[in-house]
């Protein structure tokens, strides 16, 4: 194991800054809930259930526009589908300073959905430009920077909106829509590979021919790891305001990002690494032990380093795997559908696991966390039994004739 895989990356014409105007353009996309939290409870005076509100409908139109967007990329390229992204996004966050409550949630939803897609365009990329025999640790590299944008983005935000108020950083988000999408415009990162570009222009499959059973497993997997993601967040605050330790949030949640971010630069350089199924069960499996360490602060943040240290490698193996289920003519809409699992898992574990933190103690969340998403993993691994099995009854080579 070493770090050359990522030194390797980076010698690849058009990565490097390919993924840092990527990573810049996620930044304020995953400080959005928390600054619109902030703004609908401080600026507009509602509660914070009117918040969620606004939250869900942002979650679920990107869930919906995800794969339509990557759709979109497929048959028109990257840049109509920037331009148009950018400029709704940027409209929006300058607009929603001004907006009343009611007219922001119902603009939240088709904003959501024409967000720029910045995590399934950075997947796209990766496909493209980076050989196969390099995309673990490509992707590996991918999911660390992510986990760098969770760490830095909303603390930012936060700090102008504390500072100044919600208003800037509404209008900041804006005006950093508006240029980041004008500079992927401009760079227009490759989405296929040379020689993919070079093949005869051909219709997209139908779905039914790409849209395999292990296709299917791998966005059960990845919906089942967002829904471990999201309750195990939701128990750990919970747990700490139990305690009496909420100001120590901070520095707990920081340590979990510290500890995936960690896991994935080690699974993108190790020279042999598990499956995605493997991964997740161990994710899920780590997570039960949690439910025992929330009496004091900093138990907790150890406790939640092993499983958290397999958030980052899951993810990134389920882009691996999802790269290479699919061919190249639908990959940006096999990436959409990736994005909307994943934000399907994030809505589902917010209210299953809260509703079982309200009536039970904040060790049970963490339980109900790991069930949930073992429940993901059982189906992922019943799909992907049934398609072997289905392999092995398919003749393997025409029948001969006398």
């Amino acid at each position: 194991m070493g770090l050359q895989q990522y030194l390797q990356l980076f010698r690849i014409r058009a990565l490097p800054t390919s993924m840092l105007i990527l990573q810049l353009t996620r930044m304020p996309i995953v400080a959005s809930s928390v600054v619109l939290t902030l703004h609908v409870v401080s600026e507009l005076g509602r509660g914070y259930g009117a918040a969620g509100l606004v939250g869900t409908a942002t979650l679920l139109g990107t869930a919906l526009g995800a794969p339509t967007l990557g759709r979109m990329i497929d048959r028109y390229g990257l840049r109509p589908v920037t331009a148009v992204c950018g400029s709704v996004s940027c409209a929006y966050w300058l607009m929603s300073p001004y907006l009343s409550y009611e007219t922001l949630l119902v603009a939240a939803l088709p904003a959501g959905a024409l967000v720029v897609p910045a995590g399934a365009i950075s997947r796209q990329v990766i496909s493209a430009l980076v050989p196969a025999e390099r995309r673990r640790a490509a992707f590996s590299l991918d999911q660390v920077l992510l986990e760098v944008a969770y760490m830095s983005g909303p603390v930012l935000a936060i700090f102008v909106s504390t500072q100044h108020s919600t208003s800037v950083t509404l209008t900041g988000m804006g005006v950093a829509h508006g240029v980041l999408a004008l500079a992927l415009w401009y760079l227009n990162p490759p989405v296929r590979s040379p020689e993919e570009s070079s093949a005869p222009a051909e219709p997209g499959p139908p779905l039914r021919t790409w849209v395999s059973t292990r296709f299917v497993a791998a966005l059960a997997v990845a919906m089942g790891a967002a829904f471990v993601l999201m309750g195990t967040e939701l128990s750990t605050i919970a747990a700490l305001r139990a305690s009496g330790d909420v100001e120590w949030t901070g520095i707990v949640l920081a340590s979990m990002g510290a500890a995936s971010l960690v896991g994935g630069l080690v699974h993108g350089a190790a020279r042999r690494s598990l499956s995605q199924l493997t991964l997740m069960v161990l994710l899920t499996v780590l997570t039960v032990p949690v439910g025992l360490a929330t009496e004091v602060w900093w138990v907790l943040a150890l406790a939640l380093a092993p499983m958290n240290a397999m958030c980052a490698p899951t993810l990134a193996a389920t882009a691996e795997t999802v790269s290479k289920l699919v061919p190249h003519t639908v990959r940006g809409m096999a990436m959409g559908l990736q994005d909307s699992a994943t934000r399907l898992g994030l809505g589902l574990g917010s209210p299953v696991v809260g509703f079982v933190l309200d009536r039970a103690a904040p060790g049970w969340g963490f339980v109900t966390a790991a069930l949930g998403g073992l429940c993901f993993a059982a189906v992922g691994a019943a799909l992907s039994m049934w398609e072997r099995k289905r392999e092995g009854r398919l003749p393997t080579s025409p029948p001969q004739h006398a």
